[in-house]
């Protein structure tokens, strides 16, 4: 075995530095808000919380908790980030599967056409002029139909579907099954790692998205925990989030006086980017696994 020489160990040490430094820098802003979010807000207050919570406190919690908008938004979140991403995907793989036959007529320039809205979009203006024109403005819809395929998945679900092998197709039209048949019970069950990567994809674009809502929704009731923080953390949080308490958690944090605008900011961005991140655990094998685990090999 070759050994190591002096620059070469130099060299990984500055590499490890690097990343280690690099991983610092990202992970830090997070942790210092989960940290803030968990301490005593008039503490927060005098500075110095860095990596642990100094007084350790749930106030700013039951706050957020107790904000019956806070609530509705993350429900609405939940509900577009499930509904969006099965139908999207459910699409956008019918689309890919389509589009990967040599006998579609005109599948060249439905190609072309696809590609081209990855490079030119219809521009804010007369996209509200459509939603307005479907009549999905202040709807749960807009959140769903307008998203519901996506170019640059379907690129990459057909480059993937044209990578299977091409028996496994024709042992299934042997066998009497048609195009629909092939699709959900041959390819789609073939498909897991990729379908599994591009809803993790579509999932966190649906739950990060915050500026369109606020462009086509007017309900509050309607607004996703995004756009909702957004609104909180652009106007004065504390007088809001409590008129939505009952009087006595009223009457109990006010005697307390343990929150402040900046702790309750940072609580309230907690309950709105953990659960995203929790997904990833559950989601990160499939992104090692090979595209054609369990399939027949030509």
């Amino acid at each position: 075995m070759k050994r190591e020489s002096l620059g070469d160990k130099v060299f990984s040490t500055a590499i490890y530095i690097f990343l280690l430094l690099l991983g610092f820098t990202t992970f830090y802003p997070f942790w210092n808000a989960l940290v803030i979010s968990f301490n005593d807000g008039m503490d927060t207050a005098l500075g110095g919380i860095t990596f642990w919570p100094r007084t350790w406190s749930l106030e700013n919690y039951s706050i957020v908790f107790q904000d019956s908008r806070i609530i509705n938004a993350f429900m609405i979140s939940v509900l577009r980030t499930i509904i969006g991403t099965i139908l999207s995907i459910l699409c956008t793989s019918i689309f890919a599967y389509g589009m990967t036959k040599r006998e579609l007529i005109g599948r060249n320039f439905y190609m072309v056409m696809c590609v081209v809205t990855l490079y030119f979009g219809g521009g804010l203006i007369p996209t509200f002029l459509v939603i307005r024109g479907l009549g999905l403005m202040d709807s749960f819809w807009v959140f769903i139909i307008p998203s519901l395929v996506s170019v640059w998945n379907m690129i990459i679900f057909r480059t993937f579907f044209m990578g299977l092998p091409g028996g496994l197709e024709e042992a299934a039209k042997i066998d009497g099954c048609g195009n629909w048949s092939t699709f959900f019970r041959i390819i789609l069950p073939l498909s897991g790692p990729v379908i599994a990567t591009l809803s993790l994809f579509t999932a966190i674009a649906h739950w990060n998205e915050w500026f369109l809502p606020t462009i086509y929704i007017t309900n509050e009731k309607l607004l996703p925990i995004q756009s909702m923080l957004q609104q909180i953390l652009s106007t004065n949080i504390s007088s809001q989030q409590l008129s939505q308490l009952d009087s006595a958690a009223q009457a109990r944090l006010n005697s307390s006086k343990s929150f402040t605008t900046k702790s309750l900011s940072m609580a309230t961005m907690m309950v709105a980017t953990l659960p995203i991140i929790m997904v990833y655990p559950f989601v990160q094998k499939y992104f090692v696994k090979g595209v054609l685990v369990g399939s027949i090999k030509e």
